[in-house]
């Protein structure tokens, strides 16, 4: 076993304030980590790992990789490192480029590969006893989620902070939604940590509506520092009910417990 590397102050007061904020993580649960390898979900693990020791709550945590079984996506770094931070690690292995080529309709391969590798995150946790999926996006994912959705499907709608799934088995938390890519890119670089890049096995280099939206809010917080930060409170009501208090017989992991971990 390694010792896991401590995020920085700033990413672990993000990730401590929204949990906090919408009960995310409350004594007892099983939290799996979505892990793709990608800068922001091994920010995330490291995140988790300092919080659960030591926060006074209890949680289990473990993480799963779901592998497209595409030649431009190598997990293999990840199979010999997770392990050493001493959390259960699985992996699911399916073609999912093939599939797309086979059952994709109208869909776009993001949103097709998306449901996709989220019904077998739901599948690993069911199969291993794990009541909660954390993924690892962040504020700028949210903010161009909700340009996105409204530009084109003419709706205003966000990624949740906390909800749970159709089938009602799993909650699915966000805990990095508060935090910026930015401070998830310059951990994972200064620690540094595994990175593996360009993990989508069909978008390399090809133009989306999610990297034009990301160069629209980077143009316009050049102009106006407080664009993303707007936009969170815009959008507030659109992430899920915030808590006042932990609710209920059971602790949950709030602000305060976590700043005062640190």
């Amino acid at each position: 076993m390694i010792e896991p590397i401590k995020p920085p102050r700033s990413l672990l007061s993000a990730a401590g304030k929204a949990i906090g904020d919408y009960g995310m993580i409350r004594d007892g649960d099983r939290v799996l980590l979505g892990l793709s390898g990608g800068k922001d979900s091994l920010s995330l693990l490291h995140v988790l790992l300092d919080l659960q020791k030591k926060a006074p709550i209890k949680f289990t945590l473990a993480a799963c990789t779901i592998d497209p079984q595409s030649p431009d996506y190598d997990p293999s770094p990840l199979k010999d490192y997770v392990p050493t931070l001493g959390i259960p690690y699985f992996v699911e292995r399916f073609p999912i480029l093939e599939q797309a080529k086979k059952s994709m309709t109208k869909d776009s391969f993001c949103a097709f590969c998306s449901r996709m590798r989220r019904g077998m995150l739901y599948g690993c946790a069911r199969r291993e006893g794990y009541n909660v999926l954390a993924l690892a996006q962040h504020l700028d994912d949210a903010a161009e989620t909700f340009l996105m959705s409204a530009f084109f499907g003419g709706k205003l709608r966000t990624m949740k902070a906390n909800y749970v799934n159709d089938a009602g088995d799993i909650r699915i938390i966000r805990p990095l939604i508060y935090a910026r890519e930015r401070q998830t890119a310059a951990f994972a670089k200064n620690a540094p940590l595994p990175v593996i890049q360009e993990n989508c096995p069909a978008c390399f280099g090809m133009p989306t509506e999610r990297m034009h939206m990301k160069t629209v809010l980077a143009q316009l917080e050049r102009e106006n520092s407080a664009v993303l930060s707007n936009m969170l409170t815009a959008m507030r009501p659109l992430m899920g009910e915030r808590v006042e208090k932990p609710r209920g017989s059971k602790k949950s992991l709030t602000t305060e417990s976590t700043e005062n971990a640190e």
